[in-house]
């Protein structure tokens, strides 16, 4: 199928797995799939210096900054599943502090690409740690994987725990 369109690609995965890609259910399920993965990845080529934009503030605050609970989602890149749950952020100013909601949108950034939740975990860990230069922090996230809960070993209340830290 070389030359081929992602809605055709999709069309011909709908045939393999044994269905009518052109029965009325599925018959626009290739562009939407191509729109859904579309937005589930359109944090590919943005720089997180763009985000932050101006939203750092002087401050002599020197205890910990947390902002907990943001809600995340992402696509396993081993089987293109979602993953979702929970990430919480903490740092330690050191002579500046960031906007509330840019943390989130930093979150966003490196979930919307296809990932691993270690390396998720990381990238938001070393991007807040580049752009806001705090004395120490750290990021937890707490996620669901449906491609350990719809397949495989099938266990529908495990949650997978990562972290990063960074500082004294």
């Amino acid at each position: 199928m070389e030359g081929a369109s992602f809605e055709e690609l999709v069309a011909e995965i709908i045939t393999r797995l044994g269905d009518d890609p052109n029965r009325e259910g599925l018959i626009r399920t290739p562009e939407r799939v191509k729109k859904s993965l579309e937005f589930l990845t359109n944090g590919y080529g943005i720089d997180t210096a763009n985000i932050i934009n101006g939203a750092l503030f002087e401050e002599t605050h020197k205890n910990m900054v947390l902002v907990k609970q943001i809600e995340v989602f992402s696509l396993c890149e081993h089987h293109l599943l979602p993953f979702f749950g929970k990430v919480h952020i903490g740092y330690v100013p050191n002579g500046k502090i960031v906007g509330l909601s840019k943390v989130a949108r930093i979150v966003e950034v490196f979930a919307r690409r296809l990932q691993v939740q270690e390396r998720l975990t990381e990238q938001i860990a070393q991007a807040l740690w580049d752009q806001i230069e705090p004395s120490g922090g750290g990021v937890v996230i707490e996620a669901r994987h449906l491609c350990m809960m719809m397949r495989g070993v099938q266990k529908q209340n495990s949650k997978t725990v990562t972290s990063a830290m960074r500082g004294t």
